[in-house]
């Protein structure tokens, strides 16, 4: 695990890779600062970290795309498949490798509440939970990109897919309340929501007979439900999408609300994700 974490932090700072992504989070992160913090005078950074949150749809797929599909295409992934290393260990591995690049970058972050302190007063409770937060916020990201990466060959494929998720799940909120409510609307966005999962279905089972069958289960029983009782349908498209919002729990945080939901949900998105990586990799070891 180490020995695979040593080599992924080595191939992104042996590449510009790695020094773009700081270099990168940090200027972005440092405009909003100066912004939020210093031309309102205010000490508080998490307003700043919350709307400079967009900035992970462009650094996640930057450094994850090319993680696993890289090694799926040039087929390098067959020697880790076939040493003795545990496939736990080589997604864990990987993860940690994407955890301490973003950790050195928030290392930086870290510094503005003291720097803060030499002008005023700093609530740096508040700060450092605002700044863990957003670790969590982009530890979860990392995660999802390392499972988009292990689906694919393609690492421009990787990079835009994660890009789509990782933008939806950030406006989700707003997305929501654009969105229709009928029941018609609903039906037809779970029904291409349903093929979408029917199709990973397909690409991580290989098996086009199971596919089908769940998709057409699922679909019966969706257009069961629309013709029989479409008041269930109506207005639940805004409260799924607000519900996969992945920055309302953090930005409940910067208003000094803080409770145990946050890591938890934080850490359980990426444990789900590295699971699931997990057992991507795990099928193609016995396929």
């Amino acid at each position: 695990m180490i020995a695979i974490m040593k080599k992924e932090l080595r191939a992104y700072f042996n590449s510009i890779i790695g020094w773009l992504f700081i270099a990168f989070f940090l200027a972005f992160v440092g405009l909003y600062v100066f912004l939020y913090n210093f031309l309102n005078q205010s000490a508080f950074i998490g307003y700043a970290l919350s709307s400079v949150s967009l900035i992970f749809a462009l650094l996640v797929p930057m450094v994850t795309m090319r993680i696993i599909a890289e090694e799926n295409k040039q087929r390098t992934d067959q020697l880790l498949l076939t040493s003795p290393v545990s496939i736990g260990r080589i997604v864990l591995g990987k993860y940690l490798a994407l955890e301490i690049l973003f950790a050195l970058a928030m290392a930086f972050i870290c510094i503005y509440p003291v720097i803060f302190s030499f002008f005023g007063p700093v609530n740096m409770k508040m700060s450092y939970v605002a700044v863990l937060g957003f670790f969590l916020v982009g530890s979860a990201y990392l995660a999802i990109g390392l499972f988009i990466s292990s689906l694919t060959e393609s690492q421009a494929f990787a990079a835009v897919m994660t890009f789509v998720v990782v933008l939806i799940t950030c406006l989700a909120d707003g997305i929501a309340e654009l969105l229709p409510s009928t029941a018609k609307a609903a039906y037809a966005t779970y029904t291409f929501l349903w093929l979408i999962v029917a199709v990973w279905l397909w690409r991580m089972l290989k098996n086009s007979s199971v596919a089908i069958a769940i998709f057409a289960v699922g679909e019966c029983a969706l257009t069961a439900v629309y013709l029989l009782k479409p008041t269930m349908l109506e207005g639940t498209i805004p409260t799924v999408f607000g519900t996969v919002s992945v920055m309302k729990l953090y930005d409940e945080t910067i208003t000094g609300v803080f409770n145990l939901t946050m890591p938890v949900y934080y850490v359980s998105i990426a444990f789900v994700f590295c699971f699931l990586t997990y057992q991507n990799i795990r099928k193609r070891r016995y396929c």
